[in-house]
């Protein structure tokens, strides 16, 4: 019933895309994604060296044989990755999917790279503009990421966002920000995307590597509990409102140095905080739909969960327009 572009694109079993999520998306929760029947993308800023993020691949590879793909960061980073000498791994391992890219737009010889080694490419951005642009670049599929959605984002919608990019892109859309339920999921489809990407659903769930005093607290979250930061910086993450969260926003609105900022926010504060529980340490990616998750399941049945709801609504939509 939900087959689509990007299904036939990536060889996934649904039109669901697991987020890249730094210190939650290595290769053990990725194959959990995948192995339920969606694609699921690791992230290669984890891992430090080209021979950790090699393990990390192979270590991939010997939990699933579905497909996946590696995403690439082209954010600006503190520790600033050469992703060709990523990309050199990926093509030397073998049995990569597909490759995201998300932040800058992909320089072409990264793009050729890619495409000369034969990976599929898709973008995430969080305008129509830089939709364009990667499309432009050779993407094969991009991700619109609205304004809901937690981590990197932009000032537009996702209800917004989605119709207009589909209007004028050749290329599958994928639709990402805040879509944590089949209701979501549905809604994106409608709108012409052709598939969802989902990250805070995920998070609740059994499997994912972040301590259980971080899950409850999500748990307990609403849907106005979340807080856009880093807008001074011009790279505005939306996070989970907590301790530090509440600090670095009032460090920004005081005009503080960025040092001062950096302290609170740094990646390995997040780390901390993910392993040991201490859940105002740092920063955490979170979107809006965490309002709309009240249990913790298992990666299995949050997307099939997802995908079956989204069913039985296309079909009580389809029975109420034939009366």
């Amino acid at each position: 019933m939900f087959k689509t572009r990007v299904t036939e694109l990536f060889g996934m079993e649904y039109p669901v895309i697991g987020g890249c999520m730094q210190w939650v998306t290595g290769p053990e929760f990725t194959a959990a994604v995948c192995e339920a029947g969606a694609l699921g993308i690791m992230s290669s800023a984890m891992f430090p060296t080209q021979e950790e993020f090699r393990a990390a691949l192979r270590r991939l590879k010997d939990l699933t044989d579905r497909p996946f793909a590696v995403n690439l960061n082209l954010f600006p980073a503190l520790r600033p990755i050469d992703n060709r000498l990523y990309a050199e791994v990926i093509l030397e391992e073998g049995g990569v999917t597909a490759v995201e890219t998300s932040g800058n737009r992909p320089p072409e010889d990264l793009v050729s790279m890619l495409k000369e080694g034969g990976l599929k490419l898709m973008h995430k951005c969080v305008s129509v503009r830089h939709a364009l642009s990667a499309q432009k670049a050779g993407a094969d599929a991009v991700t619109l990421f609205g304004y809901e959605g937690g981590g990197h984002i932009g000032s537009i919608a996702t209800m917004s966002l989605l119709p207009r990019a589909v209007d004028v892109l050749e290329v599958p859309v994928i639709a990402a920000g805040g879509i944590a339920d089949g209701r979501g999921m549905l809604a994106a489809l409608s709108l012409g995307a052709e598939a969802v990407l989902i990250g805070t659903r995920l998070l609740l769930t059994r499997e994912c590597p972040m301590s259980e005093a971080v899950k409850e607290s999500l748990l307990a979250a609403g849907e106005e509990d979340t807080i856009p930061l880093l807008g001074s910086v011009h790279n505005t993450i939306r996070v989970i409102r907590n301790q530090a969260a509440e600090r670095a926003a009032e460090l920004e609105r005081n005009g503080a140095d960025f040092k001062e900022i950096l302290a609170i926010v740094a990646g390995s504060n997040t780390r901390s905080m993910l392993e040991r529980g201490e859940v105002d340490l740092g920063i955490l990616a979170c979107s809006q739909s965490v309002g709309i998750i009240n249990e913790i399941v298992t990666v299995r049945e949050a997307i099939e969960g997802m995908v079956s709801e989204a069913r039985e609504l296309a079909g009580r939509i389809a029975r109420a327009v034939s009366v």
